[in-house]
């Protein structure tokens, strides 16, 4: 074989698989144009009134479905002063916290540490975590990566017509990927 024709075979050996790629992996969100979500509103679900752990106001601004599983965020109003989230673990997902208004209180495995305005905190998976609205009222961004089920469980959670068990509560973190570890983080 010429050493020209040894050359492009080789060449079209690797580049052929490349065509194969399928499009969702190019184009990882599936999506061609962007979009803008205003302030104060929600995409897809509108305002996501929580029950359950706290009743909280939860607008989804970049959804799981927008990201082909890859990132969701979300705006969250605080409303319920001294209470917050169980103690619990993400198996596959990290979660970033920065805080809008307000102050908060969290836990991050054994530590623990105060948010204010402007301050921004990491959860990685694996690692129990809690937190508990400290103030009158807040808000913060959340940050969820990838996207996992995070936004199913608020929606279950808004759908629930009375304020649920701690049992209920268990099964509803359980079925969307979470897995409750301990009480509510209390304020010291």
């Amino acid at each position: 074989m010429k050493r020209g024709n040894f050359i492009a075979s080789i060449f079209t050996l690797i580049v052929t698989p490349l065509f194969a790629i399928p499009e969702t992996i190019i184009n990882n969100t599936g999506m061609d144009k962007g979009f803008k979500i205003k302030a104060g509103e929600g995409r897809i679900h509108g305002h996501i009134k929580l029950k359950g752990v706290n009743s909280n106001v939860l607008d989804v601004k970049i959804s799981g479905a927008d990201t082909n599983g890859e990132l969701a965020i979300f705006e969250q109003t605080s409303l319920s002063q001294g209470k917050g989230t169980p103690l619990h673990i993400h198996d596959t997902q990290d979660e970033i916290f920065y805080v809008n208004e307000g102050t908060y209180y969290f836990q991050v495995g054994d530590e623990k540490f105060n948010l204010t305005i402007g301050d921004s905190i990491f959860l990685p998976r694996k690692v129990p975590h809690a937190w508990t609205q400290v103030s009158e009222k807040g808000k913060m961004t959340v940050v969820v990566q990838p996207a996992g089920k995070l936004e199913n469980f608020f929606i279950t959670m808004s759908a629930l017509d009375h304020e649920p068990t701690l049992k209920e509560i268990e099964k509803i973190f359980a079925d969307n990927e979470m897995q409750v570890v301990g009480p509510p983080l209390a304020i010291d």
